[in-house]
């Protein structure tokens, strides 16, 4: 509903909306605010794009945490690299199932 209305009303494209929900869990995630949504809505609240930022952010934190500094470059990728790798299968899957058509 928030992106539509921020399409609607903004001049944003679907892309930027969706690099705006990513950016706006990394940021609810570190004022500490995201935290308590998950533990309330578990699935509900990991699972989006907001969801993924958390993931990020919460990969980071660990991984500063256990490497110093160097955690900052890997941790991200390491706590969502499952994510990652299926998004990038199914989706060569689909991309050799279906056919391309023009519109």
């Amino acid at each position: 509903m928030i992106a539509q209305i921020l399409i609607d009303k903004t001049k944003l494209t679907p892309a930027r909306i969706l690099v705006l929900y990513v950016t706006s869990g990394v940021i609810l995630t570190a004022l500490g605010i995201y935290e308590p949504l998950v533990d309330f809505a578990g699935a509900g609240a990991t699972v989006p794009l907001t969801g993924f930022g958390y993931s990020l952010a919460k990969g980071i934190e660990e991984s500063v945490a256990n490497d110093g500094w160097l955690g900052a470059f890997t941790g991200g990728l390491t706590a969502c690299s499952a994510g990652i790798a299926a998004a990038i299968f199914f989706g060569l899957i689909m991309a050799l199932i279906k056919k391309p058509t023009s519109k």
